[in-house]
């Protein structure tokens, strides 16, 4: 597989587009006025706890207050009750015993403020390199699942446990021990490469450490990185070809950090000074247009919709105009094993995370039932982010969930349109002629005036003056009022004034 990472950089945007064999895979895009939060540590101070959730509201300096859950608060270590042999799961205190209001706390931003809703915090600190995640509050080694070779898990385990013994000290006893995360970069990496990491994380550490001391509260202790070192931070890995950067600063701060941090890659680091934009030279930007688009078509003929709502995103499979040439069962399983692998691409692509439904063309052959279900986690076995998948329903509905941290590519992109406020659909002309008629009734009825000027978008005003001719005459007989219309050119549809005179 030929892997690219493409990096374009204006003065208030980068935007990174992953390419798989000539495909856009991903997007990210951060901007100087609204960088993400993810990753970042604040001083905070509990500003409400709500006992009744299970959580408390945090404020770090953000526009809004944050989340905090009991569940991802860190606890005093205590000694589990051991039932048939195995360590029993101590139950989550309240809330009210974890935090006060008033209390300042150190606190992780896991999730993005999304839509309504504040930013998602834990206690749990974690702080990731190339190769591992620190975790700072616990005692224990772990090896990404995403490696699945035993030996290569073992080796990996024994080298970190080795580079995690605290150095004997004269004074008092050692330091405790911290906790890793093996990640699925590391596989293959050599002892140095994980020393220089493990080396790489105290350092950083002990900054954080001596910042949370001295940091005011409301206040960033520790900031992620910035997107181009963060996607080659976490995209850079050997199958990945090359990495293209149109700006010359960007491009020397990324060779810096590749020099520093995986040496064995910077020669695929290469600076593009062509004249046509690099995004558009592969296809970039007409691929993010039409991941704004509700219908991606398939090369068969059929095409998906897909809707994004604040529940959940629903992915719906149609045949559209392919006829297959075999029977109507072949063509069904056709169309689903090619809406399979252009779903996985576009949840992805658009950054789609929680619940998601697809709903897939009926099948009555359950081996096919298999074999879409099988395309489908074939497919998102590339994602980055964590899956699940679970069985098809009898209705052909398959239910998963992706794991989502930040706003999708369309709430980053986009806005609710101002004419119909996010609904989909706008009141036809004749709904809002309906409406006025009532309106001006209601307005005669409780104001005195000699005349009235109803103000209305130009679609409407037309159709009144053609169509409803008629029942104007018939209102103004019956009010006993002139009733004048006149076209707004920026009047939305659904927007009309009457005004006394």
């Amino acid at each position: 597989m030929s892997e690219e990472i493409l990096i374009n950089v204006t003065p208030r945007e980068t935007r990174v587009g992953v390419v798989e064999n000539g495909v856009l895979q991903e997007v990210h895009v951060e901007r100087a006025l609204r960088r993400g939060y993810v990753g970042n540590i604040y001083r905070g101070r509990v500003s409400r706890v709500m006992p009744g959730m299970q959580a408390a509201f945090v404020e770090v300096g953000l526009e809004r207050a944050a989340f905090l859950h009991a569940n991802d608060i860190v606890r005093a270590a205590q000694p589990a009750e051991v039932e048939n042999g195995e360590a029993a799961t101590l139950p989550t205190p309240p809330i009210s015993e974890l935090v006060h209001e008033g209390r300042d706390i150190v606190v992780q931003v896991v999730k993005d403020p999304i839509g309504s809703k504040g930013a998602r915090l834990t206690t749990h600190l974690s702080i990731p390199s190339r190769y591992l995640v620190l975790l700072p509050y616990a005692k224990m080694i772990g090896v990404s699942v995403r490696i699945e070779d035993e030996a290569e898990r073992a080796r990996l385990k024994e080298i970190m446990q080795e580079l995690t013994v605290p150095p004997p000290t004269d004074s008092g006893p050692p330091p405790a021990p911290l906790g890793y995360i093996v990640r699925t970069n590391a596989e293959g990496a050599s002892r140095e490469a994980l020393a220089d990491d493990v080396a790489y994380l105290g350092r950083v550490w002990r900054v954080v450490q001596e910042n949370m001391r001295r940091g005011e509260p409301r206040t960033r202790i520790y900031e992620e990185l910035a997107l181009p070192l963060r996607a080659l931070r976490d995209l850079m890995r050997e199958d990945v070809e090359k990495v293209r950067v149109d700006s010359r600063e960007t491009y020397e701060k990324t060779l810096t950090f590749t020099h520093k941090f995986m040496p064995e890659l910077a020669e695929r680091i290469e600076l593009y000074s062509g004249e046509r934009p690099i995004f558009d030279l592969y296809g970039v930007e007409d691929e993010i247009q039409r991941a704004l688009k509700k219908e991606v078509p398939l090369k068969s003929g059929g095409y998906l919709i897909i809707d994004q709502t604040e529940a959940m995103t629903t992915i719906d499979v149609n045949t559209g105009a392919f006829l297959g040439h075999r029977n109507l069962e072949e063509t069904v399983y056709k169309t689903n094993l090619e809406a399979a692998q252009a779903a996985a691409r576009q949840l992805r692509l658009r950054n789609l995370g929680g619940i998601v439904i697809i709903d897939f063309i009926d099948m009555t052959d359950a081996e096919h039932k298999r074999q879409v279900l099988r395309m489908l986690e074939k497919s998102l076995a590339h994602d980055h982010a964590k899956t699940t998948v679970y069985e098809m329903s009898n209705l052909g509905l398959v239910e998963m969930t992706r794991k989502r941290t930040t706003e999708s590519l369309e709430r980053q992109l986009c806005e609710p349109c101002p004419a119909c406020d996010g609904r989909g659909s706008v009141k036809t002309a004749e709904t809002v002629t309906y409406e006025i008629f009532r309106e001006i009734t209601r307005a005669v009825r409780q104001f005195e005036a000699s005349s009235l000027l109803v103000l209305a978008a130009q679609r409407v005003v037309t159709r009144i003056l053609d169509e409803e001719s008629a029942a104007v005459a018939e209102l103004e007989e019956f009010t006993g009022k002139t009733i004048r219309f006149q076209a707004e050119e920026h009047y939305a549809q659904e927007q009309y004034d009457v005004v006394l005179l």
